[in-house]
C-alpha cells in the first residue's frame, strides 16, 4: 500500500471514529433524557431493567453486566432500595452472597415504562429500515470483536 493510500485509509478511519462517537453520543442523550423522565438516571434503569428480565442476581455480578464498578454498584443499589424498587435478599446457600430482587413495586413500574423505553428505542433507529440495522449490528459486532483482540 502507497504512502497515499495509507492516508488516505488512516484518514478514513478517523473520520469513522469521529462519526460513531457522535452518533453514540447523540443516541446516549436521547437514551437519557427519556430515562429521566421516569424518575430515574441510566444506571438505575440498568439495573431494574436487568432484574425485571433476567431475575434475582448476585450484587456482585451485576456491575459485570451493565458495566459498573462495585463501588458504583452499591451505591446504585443502596438508592433503588430507597425507592423501595429492589431488595437486598440473603442467599440461603452462602452466606457471602447478596442478591438483589426487583420489588413488586419496581416490577411494575418496570411493566408501565419499559413498553414506552422499547418504543422510544425504536424511534431513535427508525432512521434505518430493517436490513441496514441486521448490518449495523454485524458491522458493529465485528468492530467490536477487533478491538477487544487489540487489548
Amino acid at each position: 500500500m502507497s504512502t497515499e493510500s495509507n492516508q488516505n485509509e488512516t484518514n478514513l478511519s478517523l473520520k469513522l471514529f469521529i462519526v460513531l462517537s457522535r452518533a453514540n453520543r447523540a443516541i446516549a442523550d436521547l437514551v437519557e433524557e427519556d430515562i429521566k423522565t421516569y424518575g430515574l438516571n441510566p444506571t438505575e434503569f440498568a439495573v431494574l431493567e436487568l432484574l425485571y428480565h433476567k431475575g434475582d442476581q448476585p450484587i456482585q455480578h451485576i456491575g459485570k453486566k451493565v458495566l459498573l464498578s462495585s463501588g458504583s454498584i452499591t451505591y446504585v443499589v443502596d438508592k433503588l432500595e430507597k425507592k423501595n424498587l429492589l431488595e437486598r435478599k440473603a442467599c440461603p446457600n452462602d452466606r457471602r452472597v447478596t442478591y438483589a430482587s426487583i420489588t413488586t413495586d419496581g416490577q411494575e413500574l418496570m411493566r408501565t415504562i419499559f413498553p414506552k423505553h422499547e418504543q422510544e428505542i425504536n424511534n431513535i433507529f427508525s432512521g434505518l429500515d430493517h436490513e441496514e440495522k441486521k448490518v449495523v449490528i454485524e458491522l458493529l459486532k465485528k468492530l467490536g470483536h477487533k478491538a477487544k483482540n487489540e487489548k
